[in-house]
């Protein structure tokens, strides 16, 4: 039984491992039929690992992997075969680009270029260069070019690589967009675009030795001029049906896949989970998730499915997108996670500079993963949802993650509030703490007494016990009998409108059950009671 290829991005490694490989090699058809040309796919999806199979299949230096390719699809393309191994090839990934400053991330590209350098050390002595390029290649290997020289550097190397081999050469640059995410995110964005622009532009577009461009990222960032200009410039992304099948797997492969583990009867469970992408017209499983679901399993039946796919980083934005978002934001999310839809303009070209404006949003967490477009509505609308259990279990994550400690922030102020007799105070608290929840659509008086206890799980509580001549929902005591406790009898409203007479009720059966005399009968003299009444992601106080 081969083994499960689990975080490995090198072809050659993987084929020669006898790991598992769902065959993509396909993809090349496409690319030998483009000049320069953009996959965007989530994270995760394989375009590492594709990038390396375009690798050694173009690369002169690779002749002897040659056989890498046997019995795979792409060796029946005979159109194809005519172009393995014929190309000097600079394979460059900028995953790494992640740095906090404009002049980290230029040193860091700077060490990108020392390593593509290295690669061919034929060219520091080759007698076809000429001695100016020479000493250029030698300061990218001893790090000391400047900046201008380094946004020309891989022009400047595919020159002496055309002229050295005779041959055009083919760039191929994965992740191009993570340096300006991190741009984005660390606040030199202006200066991060205007330096991948003259690298990009310098390489691909005037670039006589340019056989082929191909790049990968998570989207498509054209609006800055990036790429403007590019001879024959293609760009495919998840709304696209060319090279659909070639990033993630297929229900086809994933079946074959489980086939070939023994594990056919779990496919309902890897579909509810994995499944539940679309790109262009084809249903794609999220490939990294499937096969650590299988590499698990297939230690142990009893494994269960998890959200591996949150666990690689990279739902910062989302994070974010939670916390500083609008009500109406935090409404749709509500809808999404409660299974329904929306209908929004989708842009499939963005600048991460508009990823604040609410309307682009969408776009972002439809083309990096976060969202499925169920149905194009036309003129670039399209009804969006919840791709499967991972994803909705990262919604989950994130906003539990950030209601916790946002509520951890207030409880101390609510108890504080409730034990001085602040009613106006604990309304303004409660509301608030509701408000940036998510997903109460429970409304059930049972759910909202478990919301109280979780906002006052701090403090000694007792709950639903047998107290005067009735059962008081939850009582809050003071560390010391000097302090004061805390009566609250919960209400579940109809609506918004009988809040009020509800949060009533509650005080006058705290009265009539006489709940405060029995905690004052166990030595608490000062005690609070509270009726509160609660409507979905509102609620009323009054004090008995």
């Amino acid at each position: 039984m081969k083994l499960i290829p689990s975080g490995i991005e090198n072809f050659k490694e993987l084929i020669d491992g006898n790991y598992y490989y769902v065959d993509k090699t396909n993809l090349i058809s496409d690319a030998v039929k483009e000049k320069v040309v953009l996959y965007t796919r989530p994270r995760r999806f394989g375009k590492t690992l594709n990038m390396s199979m375009l690798y050694y299949f173009f690369s002169n230096k690779e002749t002897e992997n040659k056989y890498l390719f046997d019995g795979l699809n792409i060796s029946k393309n005979t159109e194809a075969l005519k172009h393995q191994n014929q190309y000097p090839v600079i394979f460059i990934t900028l995953k790494e680009m992640k740095c906090r400053s404009y002049s980290d991330q230029v040193s860091m590209f700077r060490d990108v270029i020392k390593n593509v350098v290295l690669r061919f050390p034929k060219l520091l002595s080759s007698e076809a260069i000429i001695d100016s390029d020479k000493k250029l290649l030698n300061e990218f290997v001893s790090l000391s070019g400047d900046e201008i020289q380094l946004r020309l550097s891989l022009k400047t190397i595919s020159r002496c690589l055309y002229t050295h081999y005779q041959e055009k050469v083919i760039i191929l640059i994965d992740e191009y967009d993570v340096p300006l995410q991190a741009a984005y995110q660390y606040g030199y964005y202006d200066e991060m675009v205007d330096f991948i622009r003259s690298v990009f532009s310098s390489a691909l577009k005037t670039n006589d030795a340019l056989e082929k461009g191909i790049m990968t990222g998570c989207l498509r960032i054209s609006r800055e001029s990036i790429f403007t200009g590019l001879n024959n410039f293609s760009s495919y992304s998840i709304l696209d049906s060319t090279s659909d099948e070639f990033f993630g797997f297929t229900e086809k492969e994933v079946k074959e896949m489980l086939s070939a583990y023994q594990l056919e009867d779990c496919i309902e469970e890897v579909k509810d989970w994995y499944d539940g992408y679309k790109f262009g017209n084809i249903e794609i499983y999220n490939p990294w998730s499937t096969l650590m679901y299988i590499k698990n399993k297939t230690n142990s039946r009893d494994n269960k499915p998890v959200s591996y796919w949150a666990n690689t980083s990279g739902n910062d934005l989302v994070v974010r997108y939670i916390e500083s978002g609008d009500r109406t934001l935090k409404q749709d999310f509500e809808v999404l996670m409660d299974g329904g839809s929306l209908v929004k303009v989708i842009r499939p070209e963005l600048t991460y500079r508009e990823m604040d404006n609410i309307n682009n949003i969408y776009s972002f967490l439809l083309l990096t993963g976060y969202l499925k477009a169920i149905e194009d509505m036309g003129e670039n609308r399209y009804r969006l949802v919840i791709p499967n259990k991972e994803v909705y279990e990262i919604y989950k994550q994130s906003f539990m993650s950030y209601f916790e400690d946002y509520r951890s922030e207030r409880k101390g102020l609510l108890y504080e509030a409730l034990t001085k007799g602040e009613t106006e105070k604990v309304n303004v608290i409660l509301n608030d703490i509701l408000l940036k929840s998510i997903s109460y659509y429970d409304n059930a008086e049972s759910f909202y007494h478990g919301f109280l206890v979780g906002v006052l799980n701090d403090y000694e509580l007792k709950s639903n016990r047998e107290a005067g001549e009735g059962r008081f929902d939850l009582c809050v005591y003071p560390d010391t009998i000097q302090g004061t406790a805390v009566i609250i009898e919960c209400k579940h409203s109809e609506g918004v409108r009988y809040l009020k007479k509800d949060a009533e009720e509650g005080t006058e059966q705290i009265k009539e059950k006489k709940y405060m005399e029995e905690i004052q009968e166990e030595g608490y003299s000062n005690v609070i009671g509270y009726g509160i009444s609660f409507c979905k992601k509102q609620c009323y106080v009054k004090k008995a």
